[in-house]
C-alpha cells in the first residue's frame, strides 16, 4: 500500500480544520468503502478488534466482571468491576445502562455463560460482546491494551469504519492509528487497497477528506 504516514497526517488535518468548531470535542473516524465486491462477501465481513497504537484521547471504558481474587485485583487496580452476585442481581434498566456506559466487557472465563445470559440481550444489538480472560491473566495488562482498541464492524455492506482519535490529538498520532487500521483490513481481504476501496476521514460532524490511494 503506497499510502504514508505523512498523506495521512496531512489528511487528518484538513478533516480537523473542516470539522472544527463544533462545541464538543469530536471523535476522528476512518471510513472505508469498497467497490467492485459483493457487500456480502466474507472478504470485507468484519467483527474485529483493533489495537490501535497511539490509544485515544479518550479511553474506551471497560468493565471487568470476575469474582474471587480476580474481582480484588481489578479493585485494587481502581477500575469498574461487577461481581457474580451484583450480576445476578441487575434489573433490566441497570443491564441497558452498563451496556451503554461501557465499551468493552472483560469477563472472568468461568462467569461467560452468566454473563451472556444477562447481558447479551443488551449488549448484542449495540455490537457488543463479553470477552473471556483467565483467572491468571495479567490483569492490568488487558485493561491497557482494550482501553486502546476499537471495534472494526459491518453488516453486509461494503464499507466499514471505525473510531480512531479524537480533538486535540496530535494528528500523526491519529495517522499511526489510521495505518494500523488499514494495514489490518489489507492482511484480512489478501489483496492490495488500491483500485479495491476508497478511504475517508472525518470528524463526527464534519465533512469527509478523501485520501488518494496511489
Amino acid at each position: 500500500m503506497a499510502l504514508t504516514r505523512e498523506e495521512l497526517t496531512k489528511a487528518v488535518e484538513s478533516a480537523l480544520t473542516l470539522g472544527s468548531g463544533r462545541g464538543f470535542k469530536q471523535s476522528v473516524e476512518l471510513v472505508i468503502t469498497f467497490k467492485g465486491i459483493d457487500p456480502k462477501s466474507p472478504d470485507i465481513k468484519f467483527r474485529d478488534v483493533i489495537y490501535l497504537p497511539k490509544g485515544l484521547l479518550m479511553p474506551s471504558k471497560v468493565l471487568v466482571i470476575a469474582d474471587g481474587e480476580l474481582l480484588v485485583k481489578a479493585k485494587e487496580l481502581g477500575v469498574d468491576v461487577v461481581s457474580r452476585e451484583d450480576l445476578q442481581r441487575l434489573g433490566k434498566r441497570d443491564i441497558k445502562k452498563l451496556a451503554r456506559k461501557y465499551d468493552w466487557f472483560l469477563v472472568k472465563s468461568d462467569l461467560m455463560s452468566l454473563a451472556g445470559r444477562v447481558l447479551g440481550p443488551a449488549l448484542g444489538p449495540r455490537g457488543k460482546f463479553p470477552i473471556p480472560m483467565p483467572a491468571n491473566v495479567d490483569l492490568n495488562a488487558i485493561i491497557k491494551q482494550y482501553s486502546m482498541s476499537v471495534r472494526l464492524r459491518n453488516k453486509e455492506q461494503a464499507w466499514v469504519g471505525c473510531k480512531i482519535g479524537h480533538e486535540g490529538m496530535n494528528p500523526a498520532d491519529i495517522a499511526d492509528n489510521a495505518l494500523a487500521v488499514l494495514e489490518f483490513i489489507k492482511s484480512k481481504v489478501k489483496r492490495p487497497l488500491e483500485g479495491l476501496c476508497r478511504v475517508y476521514l472525518k470528524t463526527t460532524m464534519g465533512p469527509p477528506v478523501e485520501v488518494p490511494l496511489v
